[in-house]
């Protein structure tokens, strides 16, 4: 069966959907990997998995309908000289645009992944906000009506879709643990305990919780000097991006130590005592289930995809988003008992080879779109 994987950043095809593709090709399917631009390390990454890559013109952000209408079109294009049997596209405009370009080209089968929702449902207040939710729900309503079935990530995000009528139960849908994570490469390791350090994976947005997780480390730093916050991720340009100011403004204060993107987390994550996602929304953080194969105690939120990844007391602690204060206080938890890194850590462990193996969660949807 030939096969596409649609999605809209390059180098999420192998850093997120990489084992997914490889397994894919050992069940016997020729696979091509679309994306915006023309990413030659890329190409090279998924030809060693047996698969090919393909350009495709689709902007990443912003709603532009005169732009994403050709591309629909340039789309539905590339799609006819492929002719997939199978569409399996993930995040938004790759989900939307892609469904409709493959509804164009008579692809016989269309899947989709929700693997998030991202700036457009998160938070309330905005009028901006407010209206891109509305426009992007009349979107997915309008594409994810001719999909042969929708995986999502955690159970929030589908009862947020039945809940706008997105979705209904008419409909094959499918709720997986996430991307999941290849616990043989994020291999288990004892955390640090001395300093006690902290780390925060990813892309600077304020929906991160990038600037609860600065506040508690200017409160924390003030009694426990010793204590290392670190942050590494790559800025971004999306309407909640961190302004470049105040990045620069937090190094220089020493509050915490920033590291750019990176092609290889798993030396920041040995280096770590705990991870730390402070996120106001996820579909199921990537970043975690790595930390967690790695051995490490979780402090995160008590919000969709991100609650999913731990057991409060167990391996790690559960806070209210947008709350630095309680953030401030579980962190200081470990400071003060660092035996529970350890013990929290060790668990963690045992959850992702339980729940959050890749191979389990690729065999489950390879099943559902009947690619074994």
């Amino acid at each position: 069966m030939r096969v596409v994987v649609l999605g809209s950043y390059a180098p999420s095809l192998v850093n997120f959907r990489g084992q997914l593709i490889a397994d894919m090709v050992h069940a016997g399917h020729a696979v091509t990997g679309c994306a915006p631009g023309h990413d030659g390390a890329v190409a090279r990454a998924l030809a060693e998995r047996g698969a090919a890559y393909q350009a495709v013109p689709l902007q990443r952000t912003g709603l532009n309908p005169l732009a994403d209408a050709r591309s629909v079109v340039e789309l539905a294009r590339v799609l006819r000289r492929l002719q997939p049997d199978l569409l399996f596209a993930y995040t938004s405009k790759p989900v939307i645009y892609g469904t409709i370009a493959a509804r164009l080209a008579r692809v016989p089968r269309v899947f989709a992944l929700i693997s998030g929702l991202g700036y457009a449902f998160t938070g309330s207040g905005e009028l901006a906000r407010r209206i891109t939710r509305r426009i992007t729900s009349v979107l997915y309503r309008a594409s994810l009506r001719a999909t042969d079935g929708i995986f999502f990530q955690n159970p929030d995000d589908l009862d947020e879709f039945r809940r706008r009528a997105i979705v209904s139960d008419r409909q094959r849908l499918y709720r997986v643990n996430g991307s999941g994570v290849d616990t043989s490469h994020f291999r288990c390791s004892p955390p640090p305990l001395e300093p006690p350090t902290f780390l925060l994976i990813a892309r600077l947005l304020r929906d991160k919780g990038i600037y609860e997780y600065v506040q508690a480390a200017r409160q924390l730093r003030a009694r426990y000097p010793e204590v290392r916050f670190r942050l590494l991720g790559p800025t971004d340009s999306n309407p909640a991006a961190v302004a470049p100011r105040d990045l620069e403004a937090w190094c220089a204060e020493g509050v915490i130590e920033y590291f750019p993107e990176t092609s290889d987390v798993r030396p920041h994550l040995a280096a770590s005592t705990a991870y730390v996602l402070p996120s106001y929304r996820e579909g199921m953080p990537r970043t975690v289930l790595e930390a967690m194969s790695t051995g490490r105690a979780i402090i995160t939120t008590d919000a969709p995809g991100c609650r999913e990844t731990v057991i409060p007391g167990d391996n790690g602690f559960l806070v209210p988003v947008g709350d630095a204060a309680a953030l401030a206080a579980a962190m200081e938890r470990l400071i003060v008992e660092p035996g529970l890194a350890r013990t929290f850590g060790a668990r963690s462990r045992v959850l992702a080879e339980e729940r959050f193996d890749v191979r389990r969660i690729n065999a489950e949807m390879l099943r559902a779109m009947g690619l074994t």
